[in-house]
Protein backbone atom coordinates (compact mmCIF):
# COMPACT_ATOMS: atom_id res chain seq x y z
CA UNK A 1 0.00 0.00 0.00
CA UNK A 2 1.33 3.76 -1.03
CA UNK A 3 0.67 5.57 2.65
CA UNK A 4 2.44 8.88 0.80
CA UNK A 5 0.36 12.12 0.90
CA UNK A 6 -0.98 13.73 -1.88
CA UNK A 7 -0.63 17.67 -2.09
CA UNK A 8 -1.76 20.37 -4.75
CA UNK A 9 -0.45 23.54 -4.96
CA UNK A 10 -2.27 25.81 -6.57
CA UNK A 11 -0.59 29.10 -7.12
CA UNK A 12 -0.51 31.73 -10.68
CA UNK A 13 2.97 32.62 -9.22
CA UNK A 14 5.14 29.30 -11.14
CA UNK A 15 8.42 30.19 -9.30
CA UNK A 16 6.17 29.43 -5.88
CA UNK A 17 4.98 26.02 -7.86
CA UNK A 18 8.36 24.78 -8.60
CA UNK A 19 9.45 25.81 -5.02
CA UNK A 20 7.07 24.40 -3.22
CA UNK A 21 6.73 21.18 -5.81
CA UNK A 22 11.17 20.60 -5.28
CA UNK A 23 10.91 20.91 -1.39
CA UNK A 24 7.88 18.86 -0.82
CA UNK A 25 8.78 16.03 -3.38
CA UNK A 26 11.90 15.57 -1.59
CA UNK A 27 10.16 14.98 1.70
CA UNK A 28 8.30 12.21 -0.03
CA UNK A 29 4.68 13.83 -0.92
CA UNK A 30 3.16 13.37 -4.28
CA UNK A 31 2.56 17.04 -5.42
CA UNK A 32 0.73 18.12 -8.58
CA UNK A 33 0.75 21.47 -9.75
CA UNK A 34 -2.13 24.11 -10.52
CA UNK A 35 -1.82 27.74 -11.82
CA UNK A 36 -5.46 28.65 -12.24
CA UNK A 37 -8.09 28.40 -9.83
CA UNK A 38 -10.63 26.96 -12.08
CA UNK A 39 -9.17 24.26 -12.93
CA UNK A 40 -8.36 23.16 -9.23
CA UNK A 41 -11.39 21.36 -9.01
CA UNK A 42 -10.82 19.60 -11.82
CA UNK A 43 -7.59 18.91 -10.80
CA UNK A 44 -9.39 17.91 -7.48
CA UNK A 45 -11.24 15.45 -9.28
CA UNK A 46 -8.43 13.38 -10.99
CA UNK A 47 -5.89 13.99 -7.68
CA UNK A 48 -7.73 13.03 -5.09
CA UNK A 49 -4.87 15.13 -2.83
CA UNK A 50 -4.95 14.72 1.19
CA UNK A 51 -4.18 18.34 1.36
CA UNK A 52 -4.23 21.60 -0.77
CA UNK A 53 -2.48 24.36 -0.61
CA UNK A 54 -4.16 27.22 -2.06
CA UNK A 55 -2.79 30.85 -2.86
CA UNK A 56 -5.93 33.01 -2.16
CA UNK A 57 -5.83 35.31 -4.92
CA UNK A 58 -5.97 33.61 -8.88
CA UNK A 59 -7.53 33.74 -12.01
CA UNK A 60 -10.53 32.06 -12.81
CA UNK A 61 -11.59 31.66 -8.69
CA UNK A 62 -9.97 32.44 -5.44
CA UNK A 63 -8.95 30.35 -3.32
CA UNK A 64 -11.57 30.86 -0.33
CA UNK A 65 -14.07 30.50 -3.67
CA UNK A 66 -12.56 27.10 -3.94
CA UNK A 67 -12.35 26.18 -0.19
CA UNK A 68 -16.29 26.79 0.13
CA UNK A 69 -16.79 25.01 -3.38
CA UNK A 70 -14.94 21.58 -1.88
CA UNK A 71 -16.33 22.28 1.53
CA UNK A 72 -19.86 22.04 0.43
CA UNK A 73 -19.25 18.95 -1.70
CA UNK A 74 -19.59 15.52 0.39
CA UNK A 75 -17.17 13.55 -1.83
CA UNK A 76 -14.12 16.76 -1.00
CA UNK A 77 -14.92 18.00 1.93
CA UNK A 78 -12.57 16.20 4.43
CA UNK A 79 -9.72 17.50 1.89
CA UNK A 80 -7.73 19.80 4.17
CA UNK A 81 -7.03 23.29 3.15
CA UNK A 82 -4.57 25.76 3.73
CA UNK A 83 -4.49 29.57 2.08
CA UNK A 84 -1.53 31.37 1.79
CA UNK A 85 -2.30 34.70 1.32
CA UNK A 86 -0.44 38.51 0.93
CA UNK A 87 -3.77 39.63 2.98
CA UNK A 88 -3.17 39.98 6.50
CA UNK A 89 -6.90 41.12 7.02
CA UNK A 90 -8.62 39.95 9.93
CA UNK A 91 -11.72 39.36 8.04
CA UNK A 92 -10.25 37.58 5.50
CA UNK A 93 -8.73 35.24 7.50
CA UNK A 94 -12.24 34.79 9.22
CA UNK A 95 -13.72 34.51 5.85
CA UNK A 96 -11.33 31.56 4.76
CA UNK A 97 -11.77 30.11 8.00
CA UNK A 98 -15.42 29.85 7.67
CA UNK A 99 -15.38 29.03 4.02
CA UNK A 100 -13.82 25.99 5.64
CA UNK A 101 -10.24 26.54 5.06
CA UNK A 102 -7.97 24.46 7.64
CA UNK A 103 -5.58 27.36 7.71
CA UNK A 104 -4.18 30.47 6.40
CA UNK A 105 -0.54 31.84 5.99
CA UNK A 106 0.12 34.88 5.17
CA UNK A 107 3.00 35.96 2.76
CA UNK A 108 5.97 36.09 2.92
CA UNK A 109 6.36 32.64 4.62
CA UNK A 110 9.04 30.49 6.23
CA UNK A 111 8.93 27.31 4.30
CA UNK A 112 9.96 25.58 7.42
CA UNK A 113 6.86 27.10 9.29
CA UNK A 114 4.55 26.16 6.26
CA UNK A 115 5.46 22.48 6.26
CA UNK A 116 4.89 22.60 10.04
CA UNK A 117 1.36 23.88 9.50
CA UNK A 118 1.30 20.90 6.77
CA UNK A 119 2.53 18.58 8.80
CA UNK A 120 -0.07 19.69 11.94
CA UNK A 121 -3.18 19.84 9.29
CA UNK A 122 -2.54 16.73 8.08
CA UNK A 123 -1.97 15.60 11.95
CA UNK A 124 -5.35 16.88 12.74
CA UNK A 125 -7.06 15.13 9.78
CA UNK A 126 -5.74 11.60 10.45
CA UNK A 127 -7.23 12.55 14.34
CA UNK A 128 -10.89 13.51 12.68
CA UNK A 129 -10.96 10.22 10.23
CA UNK A 130 -10.12 8.10 13.21
CA UNK A 131 -12.75 9.60 15.13
CA UNK A 132 -15.03 8.99 11.75
CA UNK A 133 -13.99 5.43 11.70
CA UNK A 134 -15.10 4.99 15.41
CA UNK A 135 -18.29 6.44 14.78
CA UNK A 136 -19.04 3.92 12.10
CA UNK A 137 -18.37 1.13 13.73
CA UNK A 138 -20.50 2.23 17.38
CA UNK A 139 -23.14 3.34 14.56
CA UNK A 140 -23.23 -0.40 13.24
CA UNK A 141 -22.89 -2.12 16.71
CA UNK A 142 -25.68 0.30 18.12
CA UNK A 143 -27.73 -1.35 14.91
CA UNK A 144 -26.62 -5.20 15.74
CA UNK A 145 -27.67 -4.76 18.96
CA UNK A 146 -31.14 -3.52 17.96
CA UNK A 147 -31.33 -6.14 15.61
CA UNK A 148 -30.19 -9.08 17.56
CA UNK A 149 -33.34 -7.81 20.04
CA UNK A 150 -35.58 -7.90 17.44
CA UNK A 151 -34.53 -11.18 16.77
CA UNK A 152 -34.49 -12.56 19.90
CA UNK A 153 -37.82 -11.46 20.61
CA UNK A 154 -39.27 -13.46 17.23
CA UNK A 155 -36.94 -15.99 18.48
CA UNK A 156 -38.02 -16.42 22.07
CA UNK A 157 -42.00 -15.99 20.06
CA UNK A 158 -40.91 -19.39 18.45
CA UNK A 159 -39.68 -21.05 21.56
CA UNK A 160 -42.75 -20.90 23.37
CA UNK A 161 -44.95 -22.10 20.56
CA UNK A 162 -42.53 -25.10 20.40
CA UNK A 163 -43.18 -25.35 24.10
CA UNK A 164 -46.87 -25.07 23.65
CA UNK A 165 -47.28 -28.00 21.45
CA UNK A 166 -44.81 -30.25 23.58
CA UNK A 167 -47.28 -29.28 26.38
CA UNK A 168 -50.32 -30.38 23.85
CA UNK A 169 -48.64 -33.92 23.09
CA UNK A 170 -47.44 -34.48 26.46
CA UNK A 171 -50.98 -33.96 27.74
CA UNK A 172 -52.32 -36.49 24.80
CA UNK A 173 -49.54 -38.56 26.08
CA UNK A 174 -50.94 -39.03 29.37
CA UNK A 175 -54.59 -39.38 28.71
CA UNK A 176 -54.72 -41.78 26.00
CA UNK A 177 -51.92 -43.45 27.58
CA UNK A 178 -49.60 -43.94 23.82
CA UNK A 179 -46.27 -45.27 23.92
CA UNK A 180 -43.58 -45.53 21.71
CA UNK A 181 -41.50 -48.37 22.52
CA UNK A 182 -41.68 -49.33 25.92
CA UNK A 183 -41.77 -45.82 27.17
CA UNK A 184 -44.38 -42.95 27.47
CA UNK A 185 -44.05 -40.74 25.02
CA UNK A 186 -44.32 -38.00 27.59
CA UNK A 187 -41.01 -39.32 28.97
CA UNK A 188 -39.45 -38.81 25.91
CA UNK A 189 -40.90 -35.15 25.41
CA UNK A 190 -39.28 -33.92 29.10
CA UNK A 191 -36.19 -33.21 28.33
CA UNK A 192 -36.98 -31.30 25.22
CA UNK A 193 -39.08 -29.22 27.34
CA UNK A 194 -36.11 -28.64 30.30
CA UNK A 195 -33.99 -28.25 27.45
CA UNK A 196 -36.02 -25.56 26.23
CA UNK A 197 -36.38 -23.76 29.39
CA UNK A 198 -32.71 -23.27 29.32
CA UNK A 199 -32.47 -21.71 25.89
CA UNK A 200 -35.26 -19.46 27.32
CA UNK A 201 -33.32 -18.23 30.45
CA UNK A 202 -29.85 -17.60 28.42
CA UNK A 203 -32.33 -15.49 25.97
CA UNK A 204 -33.94 -13.41 28.89
CA UNK A 205 -30.29 -12.79 30.23
CA UNK A 206 -28.92 -12.21 26.72
CA UNK A 207 -32.16 -9.50 25.77
CA UNK A 208 -31.33 -7.70 29.57
CA UNK A 209 -28.15 -7.12 28.52
CA UNK A 210 -28.69 -5.89 25.01
CA UNK A 211 -31.43 -3.59 26.67
CA UNK A 212 -28.61 -2.43 29.59
CA UNK A 213 -26.32 -1.55 26.46
CA UNK A 214 -29.04 0.30 24.13
CA UNK A 215 -29.87 2.47 28.25
CA UNK A 216 -26.67 3.18 28.45
CA UNK A 217 -26.32 4.56 24.90
CA UNK A 218 -28.79 6.68 24.61
CA UNK A 219 -28.24 8.23 28.12
CA UNK A 220 -24.54 8.72 26.36
CA UNK A 221 -26.35 10.05 23.21
CA UNK A 222 -27.61 12.99 25.65
CA UNK A 223 -24.09 14.75 26.00
CA UNK A 224 -22.35 13.18 22.36
CA UNK A 225 -21.39 16.02 20.15
CA UNK A 226 -21.38 15.47 16.15
CA UNK A 227 -18.60 14.90 14.56
CA UNK A 228 -18.59 17.91 12.37
CA UNK A 229 -19.42 20.04 15.04
CA UNK A 230 -16.92 18.67 17.01
CA UNK A 231 -14.27 19.32 13.96
CA UNK A 232 -15.12 23.15 13.87
CA UNK A 233 -14.95 23.52 17.74
CA UNK A 234 -11.43 22.24 17.45
CA UNK A 235 -10.30 24.19 14.25
CA UNK A 236 -11.78 27.62 15.83
CA UNK A 237 -9.72 26.77 18.81
CA UNK A 238 -6.55 26.21 16.64
CA UNK A 239 -7.76 29.09 15.04
CA UNK A 240 -7.50 31.07 18.15
CA UNK A 241 -4.19 29.94 19.51
CA UNK A 242 -1.84 30.98 15.84
CA UNK A 243 -3.92 34.54 16.65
Amino acid sequence: MNNQKKILIADDEHVNLDAFELMLSKLGFVVEKSDNGAEVIEKVKKFHPNLIILDNIMPGMTGREITKTLKNDPSYKNISIIILSALDDVKEKVACFEAGADDYITKPYNFTEVLARINAVLRNRTLFDQIAVREIRLALAEELNRDLKENLSDFAGSIDELDSAIGIIQKNAEINNEKLGSQKLGDLVKPVSEKLLSVRKHIAALDARIEKTINEWNNHKKDEIGLSVLEGQIRKFLHQEQE
